[in-house]
C-alpha cells in the first residue's frame, strides 16, 4: 500500500517539475524572441540582467543566476525548503534555457517574427509569453525567480495579487534602463548614423511598461483560473447515493441540508458540494449516472480556503 502512495507521490512530483519546466521554457522564450533581440528591458530579475547586458555586455544567464542564488537564500527562510526545492530548481533550469535556447533559434526566424514586427508588437507578445510563463510555474508552487520570490513572499502573509506587487517593482526596474549610455544607431547596412536621443531612450521605458502590463494581467488571469471553483446545490431522491458516489471518485466533502418544497409541500434534501472546476464535468457524469432527473444548481466561487482547496495563512 505504501508502495502504491509512494509511485503516486512521485509521478506527482514528476507532472508539478515538468509543468515548471513548460512555465521556464515559455518565460524564457519570450525574452530570447521578443525582447533581447529588440533591446527591450522588462522587469524582474531578467530585466536587470538584460539592462546590464545592454550596458556592458555581460551575459544575462550570468546576472540572473548570480542575483537569484541572492534573493533564494532569503526566500528559504520565508516560504520554506520545499519551495526553495521548485526555486532551485527553476534557476537553474532558467539559467541554462537562458544560455542555449538562443542558439537552437534562428536568427532569420527572430528577424521575421520580432524584429521585423517593430517593438510595439514584441512587447506585448513578450509580455504575453513571460507572464504565462510565470503563472503556469505559480500554479505549482514554483517561481521564474527574482522579483517573483519576492512577490510570493509578501503574498504569503498578505492579500496582494501576485501580478500587482511585479507590477509595482517591474516599474522602478524599467525606469532604470535611463541609466543605460546611449547606445550608437546604425542604419539598414550597419553603418554608425548616430547616438540614442532622449526621445528614443523615454520610448523604450514605454515599451517597458506595456510588456509588464500584459505581463501582470497574464499572471493574474493563469492564478484566478487555476484557482476558480465551482459550488453546487444537487436535489435528486437518491441523494445519499450521490453524496457516496463523489465522496469516493472526487474525495470531496458533501453537506446534506433539509428543506421543504413550497409548491409540492414536501420535504427534501439537498446536497452541497464546492469543487475545482476542472472537476465540473466528473461531478455532473456521477450524478447522471446515479439520477439523471436530478435539478443541479452551480456557481462560480472565488477565494475558497480549507482542506482541499488554498490553505488558510
Amino acid at each position: 500500500m505504501a508502495g502504491k502512495f509512494g509511485a503516486k507521490d512521485l509521478l506527482s512530483q514528476i507532472k508539478t517539475y515538468l509543468i515548471i519546466t513548460l512555465g521556464l521554457f515559455c518565460y524564457v522564450t519570450g525574452w530570447v524572441v521578443f525582447l533581447i533581440p529588440n533591446n527591450l528591458v522588462g522587469g524582474g530579475v531578467s530585466g536587470l540582467a538584460s539592462i546590464i547586458l545592454y550596458a556592458f555586455g555581460v551575459p544575462i544567464s550570468i546576472t540572473f543566476f548570480v542575483i537569484n542564488v541572492v534573493l533564494l537564500l532569503i526566500a528559504l527562510k520565508v516560504l520554506g525548503k520545499a519551495f526553495g526545492a521548485k526555486t532551485i530548481y527553476a534557476i537553474i533550469v532558467a539559467t541554462l534555457f537562458f544560455q542555449f535556447i538562443p542558439e537552437f533559434i534562428p536568427k532569420d526566424f527572430i528577424q521575421e517574427i520580432a524584429i521585423s514586427n517593430g517593438k510595439l508588437l514584441s512587447a506585448i507578445f513578450g509580455g504575453v509569453m513571460s507572464g504565462l510563463g510565470i503563472g503556469i510555474s505559480f500554479t505549482q508552487g514554483g517561481s521564474t525567480g527574482g522579483t517573483d520570490i519576492v512577490a510570493l513572499m509578501v503574498a504569503k502573509y498578505h492579500n496582494i495579487a501576485p501580478g500587482r506587487l511585479i507590477l509595482y517593482m517591474d516599474l522602478v526596474i524599467i525606469a532604470c534602463s535611463l541609466l543605460i549610455p546611449a547606445k550608437d544607431v546604425v542604419d539598414a547596412s550597419g553603418a554608425v548614423i548616430g547616438k540614442e536621443t532622449w526621445g528614443m531612450r523615454l520610448a523604450t521605458v514605454l515599451y517597458g511598461y506595456m510588456l509588464i502590463a500584459s505581463c501582470s494581467q497574464i499572471i493574474d488571469m493563469v492564478m484566478a483560473g487555476n484557482r476558480q471553483s465551482v459550488q453546487a446545490f444537487i436535489f435528486s431522491k437518491n441523494y445519499e447515493r450521490i453524496a457516496d458516489t463523489i465522496t469516493a471518485q472526487l474525495g470531496r466533502g458533501v453537506t446534506v441540508l433539509n428543506g421543504e418544497g413550497w409548491f409540492t409541500k414536501s420535504d427534501v434534501k439537498m446536497l452541497v458540494v464546492i469543487i475545482h472546476k476542472t472537476e465540473t464535468n466528473k461531478l455532473y457524469n456521477i450524478i447522471k449516472e446515479v439520477d439523471s432527473s436530478a435539478f443541479i444548481s452551480m456557481s462560480n466561487v472565488t477565494g475558497v480556503w480549507g482542506r482541499g482547496f488554498q490553505q488558510i495563512g
